[in-house]
């Protein structure tokens, strides 16, 4: 893309509908032009001006205020304008294609943001991070929303990248002047370097879990027999009268959904249909689609009668690991809240009617993905970084395994070239038009 001959492009940034204000920002080198036909005032950079704005008989089409941004000392790196008037949805209209009439563009979702990455504005992960913010749903997603958008993630980020390229320096001169002596495949210098490597790359794979949690939230699929107590455990979560709870099996026969928060962290709870043998049709395809939602959960809660805990039958029919088993109806038989590590996972004993051990659940949701409520050093992240992440550290790996194992220096060279690669996607220092196009475009117009 030619980043100096982009046309000027603009939009209303404010939600759709009316308001007290509604602001129009325009972005590219037309905007002095645009000003000057629009605006019957000199424009002062970074000083807000209120004026008029005109169409082309000179009639006036609102008043407001104008803020001029010159290049680069911009959002976009361009020069900018916002024009901030009355949020009247006709007012804007008229205002935008006026605008649009002196030579600008409509934008592309997430167009201002695009430009602000290609003018060096901002990096990709901290442009992703405007879109998370403005999208935040909890004030823990907000904060570390900010903490991407200020940098704390690309930081992290680019001193990884700047260690493996340091790494692949002393690495492949080794290869390449062998008469230099440098025997990195025994000198322990190049092991020590990347096993450093490794846990740093871990941790930050670790914070950048919790940070995709706090974007995205975790998937829990409540199952088990009927009337083990799924949707009374749906109701007590969401904390009103989600599901319709009777003593009649097989009342759940379609999939139920609710999205909460726990102490901060967003949780999708799925109800599901009672997994028993049916006849019923309907019901049938309730338990269908119950074990499709079990096959792409985060988290399923086995949920048992504590009076009836024979559940080794419906136990294999589920996929192994992320699965805790929660004894409901302890009250029954007078038995005291706990928690259980066995051989098969964690057992939790609760009664769900009461509330005993309600807290020891939910404590072990957030335990289970890493979670917690302090936030002061969680960014936002997205899957596609826990991927790359998750790549990085395998090519680490790799790496360790050929200098310690096979001795091959050409591929310890290949595999930090490859983690070094994966990294750089984090951040866009490496990444593909279509990557660009598929984020920016979920962005909204006028951002």
């Amino acid at each position: 893309m030619d980043i100096e001959n982009l046309d000027t492009i603009a939009a209303i940034a404010t939600p759709p509908g009316n308001g007290g204000v509604g602001i129009i920002r325009i972005s590219g080198a037309l905007v002095p032009e645009i000003a000057k036909n629009l605006i019957n005032k000199v424009l002062t950079p970074r000083q807000a001006i209120y004026s008029s704005f005109n169409d082309d008989d000179g009639m006036i089409i609102d008043s407001g205020i104008s803020l001029y941004f010159p290049a680069p000392a911009s959002y976009t790196g361009e020069d900018i304008l916002e024009l901030q008037g009355h949020g009247g949805s006709v007012v804007l209209d008229m205002l935008l294609r006026r605008v649009l009439a002196l030579g600008a563009r409509l934008a592309n979702p997430g167009e201002f943001t695009e430009r602000a990455f290609l003018n060096n504005k901002l990096d990709l992960a901290q442009a992703e991070a405007v879109a998370d913010l403005i999208e935040s749903s909890t004030e823990q997603s907000v904060r570390s929303a900010q903490k991407s958008m200020q940098g704390v993630f690309s930081l992290q980020i680019n001193e990884l990248v700047e260690e493996l390229t340091e790494l692949r320096i002393y690495v492949e001169a080794a290869i390449d002047f062998v008469d230099e002596e440098i025997d990195f495949l025994t000198d322990g210098v190049v092991e020590k370097r990347i096993v450093n490597l490794q846990q740093r790359i871990a941790q930050i794979q670790k914070t950048a879990q919790q940070g995709r949690l706090l974007r995205d939230g975790m998937t829990v699929v409540l199952a088990g027999k009927p009337n083990a107590g799924k949707s009374s455990l749906l109701n007590a979560l969401a904390g009103h009268d989600a599901a319709i709870v009777t003593d009649i099996a097989g009342t759940t026969r379609d999939v139920l959904k609710e999205r909460i928060q726990l102490d901060g962290m967003p949780l999708h709870i799925i109800d599901t249909a009672g997994l028993r043998e049916s006849d019923n049709e309907i019901e049938q395809e309730g338990i269908r689609r119950a074990h499709q939602e079990i096959k792409n959960a985060d988290k399923i809660l086995l949920l048992i009668d504590a009076r009836d805990p024979e559940i080794e039958s419906l136990f294999s029919t589920l996929p192994s690991g992320n699965i805790t088993r929660i004894y409901n109806k302890i009250d029954l038989l007078g038995q005291e809240p706990e928690i259980k590590q066995t051989e098969d996972g964690t057992e939790i004993y609760l009664s769900i009617k009461t509330g005993s051990g309600m807290d020891l659940l939910k404590l072990h949701l957030k335990q289970s993905v890493g979670f917690n409520e302090a936030t002061d050093n969680v960014f936002i992240a997205r899957r596609r970084h826990i991927e790359a992440l998750n790549k990085g550290h395998e090519f680490v790996e790799s790496a360790l395994n050929q200098l310690t194992g096979s001795r091959a220096g050409e591929l310890v060279a290949e595999d930090l070239r490859q983690a070094q690669m994966s990294l750089a996607e984090i951040t866009g220092t490496v990444s593909s038009d279509d990557l660009l196009g598929k984020i920016f475009s979920s962005f909204c117009i006028g951002k």
